[in-house]
């Protein structure tokens, strides 16, 4: 075998026995050559006796040689000293590090980071110093850190950018001050905010675009963006989108729905962004064959089956089959059978569409909870957070009301993040829950402005605090003044009275009318306390406890006889109930719902008020063409009648505000005195109410927020206990005269608040009657 190897000569060819000669040579002539170079040429060792610090102000001289870790007497290389160099400057406290070998002495030079005097941000004109220094964890009197610097001028571009300005770009800077001080700059170039031009969908046949973008938080600018926040870029808000989207899917029957892909494009002017949401819708599946099956002796499964409350040929949806398990297991508690689970069991047909639920009914694990462990909390009280638990230390393990408890915490609106997890206890058959969360703001302090056409211009004050001492109390207090009322009002709720789900609240409250479509004023000045508790699960009741003190005053000869007779000051002491069922947004069909309450206040417990006062409140709406077209009717109707010899006052009666009839003023129609200068309204001991309304979308500026609404309103207010006005009998009118109007209604929501715009019509009407073509109502807080 021989080797090819390049030469100065060109090829050569030589045998394995020469080329280990060669070899040889060469490691003879190496050795010669190493021996004859002297030991400091290739490597330098040193040892140091003493130790010299140099430059140190803060730092003591035990804590730079702790630092370098080289002992006196210690032979050391330049790999030694290299590595204390380094670990001198990763301690974070020096900006220069010099190491000189002086013989047997090692002096070590450093100089100190600088503290901070200050930090400043300059050139911020959209977000507030205050707000941008939240986010700065270099803070005066500390070390300067250029890593902690870099980090801080990273948060801030983070806080522009969650605001849409992806433009935002900012510089930390020093300014050196004497003592080895320096000021701390933060310079910000805010560039342009950043809006979602465009947000749109590919692959979705069932539901719009338009629909689709009311689902999420996401908004596209439109063409009255200025008033909108939601219509900025933000990339955290796209994960939240891709949750809420698949939730609208799931909830809907699409259980394949798919989010393939979320591209986020920049205008080249970087001012900009096109959001596309690629998806994949798959086909709507409604519930299929149910039944139930268990082994257990003590269940009979039809009766379990039958407290599903599930329909065949509904839409699928996760929660209406979580709340039929829900049901299900109560009634296994309610039976006493411990550790009963249900199990659905889900037959899919592609054909049908279907989905076939078979639920089992087992005997699961014998787990108990051996205790709740809550962490996180500063103000919110344990009890507040395990009192959203419908299980105790002790209790069967039951993970899906686990789950449920996770979703009544969140619901508090107390917390930013709720974790509930579960994980072995003491033992194998112990499980230990814990509970972390992070708190929020719940107190607000606000002042604001509104302006309605029965009411005029008011201004507001509002204090609320929903979470009173970390006690899940809600503590409110509310003024209200406009050119024709004023109200006051302060109130307190205890929202779980006893540990239980009864909701105890006190309030005292002054109300006053000036005017207001009459030429006499009323005052009512006094204190309620409510406790209401549910009924069932769509429905709940409230009863009530009232004191409070009416007058009428500021009467004339102008006024009625009617009203003159009633004038003065009267206590009424009553008591009274509220009955309310409303599976709207919350039943089998989450397209259609009704709401019915009903109520009657006992006025006669003490005072000088004696009467019975009914009311009533059907409403019922549908949504259908994907959702965005809305079908609605309002019924409502009212009587109040005198107990014994008591004959009604004005304050008793009823009045139909313009939003129950739309087209009159306030007080616009209903009883009169037409014989009296005034022709005051005097209010009746009944009414009806019937609105018809039909909502649709508005293709141009559906992106602001805007809709728009069609309606039909009929309704009468009638009968008087007194009819002996200015003419006698005849002068009064409070017969059932029936009233109609049609129109127009553009609704908006804004960030400011709910806008509404009313063109209104009368088509049925009295010659009395006040009545109104227009009329805007808009509440904003500040």
């Amino acid at each position: 075998m021989t080797n090819i190897w390049w030469g100065s000569a060109g090829f050569r060819r030589f045998d394995r026995r020469a080329g280990w000669m060669a070899a040889c040579v060469f490691l003879l002539s190496l050795a010669v050559f190493v021996s004859a170079v002297p030991n400091g040429a290739l490597a330098q060792s040193y040892r140091f006796g003493t130790f010299v610090v140099e430059g140190n102000q803060r730092v003591d001289n035990a804590t730079v040689l702790s630092y370098a870790d080289i002992a006196p007497g210690e032979t050391v290389g330049s790999g030694a000293l290299n590595q204390a160099f380094q670990d001198l400057m990763d301690s974070g406290l020096f900006e220069s590090v010099e190491l000189v070998p002086q013989g047997g002495t090692l002096l070590i030079r450093v100089q100190e980071f600088p503290t901070i005097n200050r930090i400043a941000i300059e050139g911020n004109r959209r977000l507030d110093e205050e707000d941008l220094l939240q986010v700065v964890r270099s803070a005066p009197r500390r070390v300067f850190s250029p890593t902690q610097a870099q980090q801080d001028a990273s948060n801030i571009v983070d806080a522009y950018e969650s605001q849409g300005l992806l433009a935002a770009t900012v510089t930390p800077k020093i300014i050196r001050r004497s003592e080895n001080r320096v000021d701390l700059v933060f310079e910000v170039t805010e560039g342009r905010v950043v809006e979602n031009q465009r947000v749109s969908f590919v692959g979705n046949r069932v539901y719009s675009d338009r629909r689709l973008r009311r689902v999420l938080e996401t908004k596209q600018a439109g063409l009255l963006r200025a008033f909108f926040r939601n219509d900025v870029f933000v990339a955290d808000r796209i994960e939240f989108d891709i949750t809420v989207l698949r939730d609208f899917y799931l909830s809907r029957g699409y259980i394949d729905f798919e989010v393939l892909d979320v591209s986020t494009e920049l205008a080249r002017e970087r001012n900009a962004t096109f959001i596309t949401f690629q998806v994949r819708e798959g086909q709507q599946f409604r519930f299929g064959a149910l039944s139930a099956t268990s082994d257990l002796d003590a269940v009979d499964p039809e009766a379990y089956l039958k407290v599903a409350k599930l329909r065949e040929g509904a839409v699928y949806s996760p929660t209406l089959l979580e709340n039929a398990i829900e049901r299900m297991e109560e009634l296994a508690t309610q039976d006493g059978l411990d550790f009963v689970r249900v199990d659905p069991r889900v037959t899919r047909n592609d054909r049908s569409q279907t989905l076939d639920i078979e639920f089992s009914i087992v005997r699961g694990e014998r787990i108990f909870v051996e205790r709740i462990d809550i962490e996180g909390n500063q103000t919110t009280l344990d009890r507040v957070i395990r009192r959203q638990f419908r299980t105790v230390e002790g209790d069967p393990f039951n993970p899906r009301e686990i789950r449920a408890a996770s979703n009544r915490i969140r619901a508090l609106n107390y917390f930013s993040t709720v974790d509930v997890n579960s994980r072995e206890g003491s033992a194998p058959d112990q499980v230990v829950i814990d509970v972390d969360v992070e708190e929020v703001p719940t107190g607000s302090l606000g002042a604001g402005a509104s302006y309605s056409s029965d009411n005029g211009l008011g201004l507001a004050l509002n204090f609320s605090e929903r979470n009173f001492l970390g006690r899940g109390q809600i503590l409110n207090f509310d003024l209200n003044t406009t050119s024709e009322s004023g109200t006051s009002q302060l109130s307190f709720t205890e929202p779980a009275l006893l540990g239980r789900d009864l909701a105890l609240t006190l309030s005292i409250f002054n109300r006053e009318t000036d005017n207001n479509n009459a030429s006499f004023t009323t005052r009512s000045t006094g204190a309620q306390a409510r406790l209401g508790f549910p009924t069932g699960r769509f429905s709940r009741l409230s009863t009530s406890y009232t004191f409070l003190s009416q007058d009428l005053g500021e009467l004339s000869a102008n006024n009625s006889p009617i009203l003159q007779a009633e004038r003065g000051s009267r206590t009424k002491s009553s008591i009274g109930y509220t009955w309310t069922y409303d599976t709207r947004n919350r039943g089998i069909d989450r397209n259609a719902g009704v709401l019915l309450q009903f109520g009657q206040e006992f006025a006669g417990v003490g005072g000088d008020v004696e009467y019975i006062r009914t009311q009533g409140t059907a409403i019922a709406q549908r949504r259908f063409r994907n959702e965005d077209y809305t079908v609605r009717a309002v019924f409502e109707a009212g009587n109040v009648t005198g107990l014994g010899d008591y004959i009604t006052t004005v304050n008793d009666r009823f009045f139909l505000s313009s939003s129950q009839l739309r087209g009159f003023d306030f007080r616009g129609m209903g009883p009169r005195d037409l014989d009296a200068v005034a022709q005051d309204p005097l209010a009746g001991n009944n009414f009806v109410s019937a609105r018809f309304e039909f909502g649709f979308p508005i293709g141009l500026v559906e992106d602001a927020g805007i809709s728009g609404g069609l309606f039909l309103d009929v309704g009468s207010v009638w009968g008087l206990d007194n009819t002996n006005g200015a003419g006698g009998v005849d002068s009064v009118d409070d017969g059932f005269n029936l009233r109609s109007s049609i129109g127009l209604s553009i609704f908006w929501e804004t960030a400011l608040g709910p806008l509404v715009f009313n063109f209104s019509e009368a088509i049925k009407s009295e010659s009395y009657d006040k009545t109104r073509s227009f009329d805007v109502t808009v509440s904003t807080r500040f």
